[in-house]
């Protein structure tokens, strides 16, 4: 008896001590997603979901749903219809002394500026929906920002990442920053490679010719100078969206001397780009955000895919699930995904509520939160509440809203992307690994936030 005594009093006093270390840890947040809390999600199926009507909280998606991008309006509503279901499944929010579900509304922009437009004015002064959530292209959130502002409701960027969309010329009260942005990948990745894996010393970028590939570029360019000055940019080409033949840019990529390849491509570029250059023989290191889609990662296989280096906004340390409620609720996804989903919702690409897909599910979290506890839909109250807010979201990771420009604060990850019998050092549940006709993520490092605070454009004179 003395023996097992003495066995269970550490552990007796380890669980005391994590008991009341949890209060000074959520002190610590304003607010955190709580899986346990979350609804029965058994009915929901993206393609045939259940939506509210009447009066209700309306929130407009605002995205390509159809064209040559449609399937990232895919990805977007399927993170904010899970959200908004799970809120609705628990009887929706209390806003203005009213019990309200959340109601999701599609807002087909075509990637086309002009049609982003007169959709978002339509569903401000038609549908009267209280937020526009977006989008793919910063040229379509600016869009987005100046009819919030015209028309004062809240804008939610979850996904244009150009740092000049909150500076002093483009700012506005109205619209909310949540995902990160191109300085903060390109200082990310110079941080990694110039205090934690420092070996590769060259570096050739390639991006796609316009401003987003420009500030993507330009950030990994400031991120060396302060984090890696001994590296050495050994090319740097910007080639046509869409482009079919990369091989003239691979060829110059092949004399360089380069030791990994630097880009800010999305698909198609992004899977044009990994393919040939595996074809040419060329089995440098990506250093990227966007080259992670599965399907792709799929075509090329377990050894093209290996060495990958992913700079992530959601993934956090090692291992992938650090307590029951995040395997309750991976859990919930990912059965739905097994069992009951089919196209387009079956693929590879929704197999896991991580990555970007994990991303802009949590920043509707955070949207949703932010409306609970304004208690209200006024976007004077919102405002009130989000400045400055900290949320936590499902893998432990904090947001922070900086309340001058409304920029997320946050850690971000680099992720280093290993073959099937390696990913378990992540992925710590059966199977123990993510995917096993592609390489993944194995060795994941934070990028602390202090190291990749966003860009604050001092004319802001909010910001002085």
């Amino acid at each position: 008896m003395k023996t097992k005594k003495m066995f269970y009093l550490p552990l007796i006093i380890f669980c005391s001590l994590c008991f009341f270390a949890l209060p000074q840890a959520m002190a610590e947040v304003n607010a955190r997603f709580d899986a346990s809390k979350m609804g029965d999600m058994y009915d929901f199926d993206p393609n045939n979901p259940v939506i509210p009507t009447g009066d209700t909280i309306k929130i407009a998606v605002v995205a390509s749903f159809s064209g040559p991008a449609a399937v990232v309006g895919q990805i977007y509503f399927i993170c904010a219809q899970w959200a908004a279901h799970d809120i609705n499944q628990r009887g929706g929010i209390l806003v203005d002394g009213k019990k309200k579900l959340v109601q999701i509304i599609k807002a087909d922009t075509q990637s086309k500026p002009a049609v982003a437009k007169k959709v978002c004015e339509r569903m401000v002064l038609k549908e009267k929906v209280h937020v526009l959530w977006g989008t793919n292209g910063s040229h379509i959130m600016k869009v987005i920002n100046q009819v919030a502002k015209k028309y004062k409701v809240i804008a939610q960027c979850t996904a244009a990442l150009s740092d000049e969309l909150y500076d002093a010329t483009n700012f506005t009260r109205y619209s909310f920053m949540t995902s990160f942005s191109c300085d903060q990948i390109g200082r990310a990745a110079a941080y990694y490679y110039g205090k934690i894996r420092k070996k590769e010393t060259k570096f050739y970028i390639l991006c796609q010719d316009y401003l987003f590939g420009h500030s993507m570029a330009k950030g990994f360019k400031n991120g060396l100078k302060e984090y890696f000055p001994e590296a050495k940019i050994v090319g740097e080409d910007y080639h046509k969206l869409f482009l079919k033949d990369f091989a003239p840019f691979l060829t110059k990529v092949k004399a360089s001397g380069a030791e990994a390849i630097y880009t800010g491509d999305w698909i198609p570029d992004a899977a044009n780009l990994l393919k040939q250059a595996r074809q040419m023989g060329i089995k440098l290191p990506l250093i990227n955000t966007f080259v992670d889609e599965p399907n792709f990662l799929h075509e090329v296989g377990v050894e093209g895919t290996e060495g990958l280096l992913n700079i992530n906004q959601y993934a956090a340390p090692n291992p992938a699930f650090k307590t029951h409620d995040e395997v309750k609720g991976y859990m919930a996804w990912n059965d739905l995904w097994r069992n009951k989903w089919t196209a387009p919702y079956n693929t590879w690409l929704y197999k896991h509520p991580a990555g970007n897909i994990g991303s802009y599910t949590q920043q509707t979290y955070w949207l949703l939160s932010v409306i609970e506890r304004a208690g209200s839909t006024d976007p004077e109250k919102i405002i009130k509440v989000w400045e400055g807010d900290s949320y936590q979201i499902a893998n432990g990771k904090v947001l922070t809203m900086r309340p001058c420009d409304h920029k997320t604060i946050q850690d971000l990850a680099a992720i280093e992307y290993v073959p099937p019998v390696q990913q378990s050092q992540s992925f710590n549940i059966p199977p123990f690994y993510y995917f096993k006709g592609c390489s993944n993520a194995g060795p994941i490092y934070k990028i602390p936030a202090d190291k990749v605070e966003p860009l604050m454009d001092m004319k802001l004179k909010r910001c002085q």
